[in-house]
């Protein structure tokens, strides 16, 4: 594993698994390709992180096992510091599958009872100071303890100075609607920026439209509200909502542009982009994982990122 660092530009916290999928995109029942990958949300977004040239870490837990051993090499190959993972020698890394059929794309979790749903707020107190601390409502659904972490990290705030990001990424197969709708609603308001789907909205709260989302998550100093191939809004403060719409994109697989969105924001934020910047460069790592069957899309051109930056294109 990598020599520790002190400080970070971000530091993701959640959990990561072995990804099977099918490549060229095709139904498992169709016995196609198989590739082997790693993704996780958190971990993919410091992934974006490394390869865009930022300080990245990624803390979570795996199994003494080859799927563990995987997830660490390849965070390590990107760059990223891996010097915070745990390695459970008793519980096994969590693994999915992805089964894309047409536009539709259902994925397969294998990831009860895994080393993730240990982790705890040890794990947190363990880390250095990082600019921006991400984490992700999938953790809060894994554990009591993966749940005490997610309260330590955002209500308790053991890095002073830190910008708390928090993605709603809600899962209904983890946690039930009557559960999350109240917990996710904690975690969002405690945060300084959250990312949440108009879809996840609508699911937890019954909310139709992003100034509904603003009105109901009033805590987070700003709010992207993300609307698929509609576009995105962010909020500031009182202010009203800052729209742009999603480029067209030839889609292949739609699962991981969230992360990948999050991720181009974030380093937006790093660099002190305006707002419409920020959307700007979201939508524009998006795009890249919209085009592949991984989590993980390439990224643009260097011109490209400097036009997204200063909100412009080249």
């Amino acid at each position: 594993m990598n020599t520790p660092r002190t400080d970070f530009d971000l530091i993701g916290i959640g959990e990561s698994m072995a990804l099977v999928a099918p490549d060229p995109p095709a139904p498992l029942r169709e016995r196609p390709k198989l590739r082997m990958g790693v993704a996780g949300a958190e971990s993919n977004v410091v992934t974006y992180f490394s390869l865009l040239g930022a300080k990245a870490a990624w803390a979570g837990r795996v199994g003494d096992d080859p799927f563990g051993e995987l997830v660490c090499r390849q965070l390590a190959a990107v760059g990223a510091d891996t010097s915070f993972i745990e390695v459970d020698p008793a519980l096994p890394t969590g693994v999915y599958f992805k089964d894309p059929d047409k536009m539709n794309t259902r994925v397969y979790y294998y990831r009860k009872g895994s080393a993730a749903t240990g982790m705890g707020r040890k794990l947190v107190d363990s880390l250095p100071r990082a600019k921006i601390v991400h984490l992700t409502g999938i953790t809060a659904a894994l554990s009591d303890s993966c749940l005490d972490l997610m309260v330590h990290a955002l209500i308790e705030r053991p890095w002073p100075g830190a910008l708390m990001s928090f993605d709603v990424n809600y899962r209904p197969k983890l946690w039930p609607v009557e559960t999350a709708s109240s917990v996710i609603r904690t975690l969002a308001s405690a945060s300084d920026l959250v990312f949440v789907g108009l879809d996840e909205a609508e699911t937890l709260w019954g909310i139709t439209r992003p100034e509904d989302v603003r009105y109901h998550l009033t805590g987070p100093k700003t709010l992207v509200v993300k609307n698929g191939e509609i576009g995105a809004t962010i909020f500031e403060g009182t202010a009203d909502g800052i729209f742009m719409e999603s480029p067209i994109v030839k889609v292949v697989e739609p699962v991981g542009a969230g992360d990948a969105f999050a991720a181009g924001y974030l380093f937006a934020v790093l660099k002190g982009a305006v707002p419409r910047a920020r959307l700007r460069m979201g939508h524009l790592i998006a795009g890249g994982a919209l085009r592949v069957s991984g989590d993980i899309g390439p990224l643009p051109g260097q011109a490209w990122i400097t036009a997204a930056l200063n909100d412009g294109t080249p």
